[in-house]
């Protein structure tokens, strides 16, 4: 007997469903799962639809029990199951998967079960482009972080035990103790400010005052450690990138380690889109372009000429003659990397070998537009 061969699309989204974190259907089951989930919780809304909100809150959940089944059986397969089941995609996929079942099996009432669908937003953490960028953030900035922390939780406690000493025998309801305090310590350090508890004698004021004072400097400190510490990583992130794009262009080829990095810190890049004009002839011109990847047009008196990965062009703006003597196009999308006057002069001065390559470039090619 001939084995039975499942249908091409099937194969092609298993595949996609055991070897990606998240599809495009995995998305769309946990935007339908969450929001049936929240419209289950309003009573006139899922009396009037029922039968819709429960059949798709099922058909999400074998999605998801399909997609963990998939997934555990393709590590499997590779010895890895273990690995898988202890990693925290594995942990995700399978709480999201059983949470549920388990908790129907277990009498839970279903109402209440499939509140549990709120876990299936897990699965999109692992997909979301600045989650490493700010676990490498964490990591790098906690030091900082953690002294404010000691900061924040001084401040309360103190703050707490201070209001309970000022305000026990005028407020015995809200301040009798100190974990009553507490409370109140930590809403006004947050400048949440409910107003449900308020010192009213005048020094349990001027501690309420400091207080208050006191959370926006450790929150102001919170957010500019975060901050500082993003715009490093995403520096670093730019600088590695352009320095990847700047060993590509033949030019900078022979260059050591040092000079790269010189370079990186100079040019700024540049994404276009196709037939984008990037020189417009009769313009002035105050930088040069160096092709990292795509490809341009030169508009030259009867002709055309095309410059691939690894050219460069408008150097004549920067070796004398100001104004563009051609239109320049993207014919496909290009990434450019430019150098601007100043730095370009600066760039000769420290590297003289360069400078004679874009030198003899540039005359040769002054003498063919002639």
């Amino acid at each position: 007997m001939s084995q039975r061969l499942a249908p091409p699309a099937l194969t092609q989204f298993v595949s996609a469903t055991a070897g990606r974190n998240m599809t495009r259907v995995a998305y769309l089951a946990v935007t339908l799962g969450v929001a049936m989930m929240a419209l289950q919780t309003v009573a006139p809304a899922y009396e009037a639809a029922h039968r819709w909100v429960d059949a798709l809150l099922w058909l999400c959940l074998v999605y998801f029990i399909f997609e963990w089944l998939v997934r555990l059986r393709h590590m499997a397969r590779q010895g890895r199951r273990s690995v898988y089941l202890l990693s925290s995609a594995g942990l995700i996929d399978t709480v999201g998967a059983l949470a549920i079942p388990v908790a129907l099996i277990s009498g839970v009432e279903p109402r209440t079960a499939w509140l549990l669908c709120i876990l299936w937003v897990l699965k999109v953490v692992p997909g979301i482009p600045g989650l490493r960028q700010l676990r490498r953030v964490l990591v790098q900035e906690k030091g900082p972080l953690l002294s404010v922390l000691v900061i924040f939780l001084m401040v309360v406690f103190l703050a707490s035990v201070a209001e309970y000493f000022l305000e026990r025998d005028v407020q015995p309801q809200t301040f009798g103790s100190v974990p009553a305090a507490l409370w109140w310590a930590v809403v006004t350090l947050t400048t949440t400010g409910y107003g449900d508890v308020v010192p009213i004698t005048p020094m349990g004021r001027v501690v309420a005052a400091m207080v208050m004072i006191s959370g926006l400097g450790v929150f102001g400190l919170w957010t500019g450690i975060l901050a500082t510490g993003f715009a490093a990583e995403t520096r670093r992130d730019n600088f590695l990138k352009t320095w990847e794009t700047v060993s590509k262009v033949p030019f900078f080829e022979k260059l050591g380690p040092s000079a790269i990095a010189d370079v990186t810190h100079m040019l700024r890049t540049m994404d276009l889109p196709p037939r984008t004009m990037i020189i417009r002839k009769g313009t002035s011109g105050d930088c040069m372009y160096f092709v990292a990847a795509g490809e341009v047009a030169v508009e030259l008196p009867g002709r055309q000429v095309k410059l691939g990965e690894g050219a460069f062009f408008g150097e004549m703006a920067l070796l004398g003659n100001a104004v563009r003597g051609a239109n320049v196009t993207t014919t496909k999308v290009t990434r450019l990397l430019v150098l601007d006057l100043v730095d370009f002069r600066l760039l000769m001065a420290r590297h003289p070998d360069l400078a004679n390559t874009i030198d003899v470039e540039a005359r040769r090619r002054e003498q063919e537009n002639k």
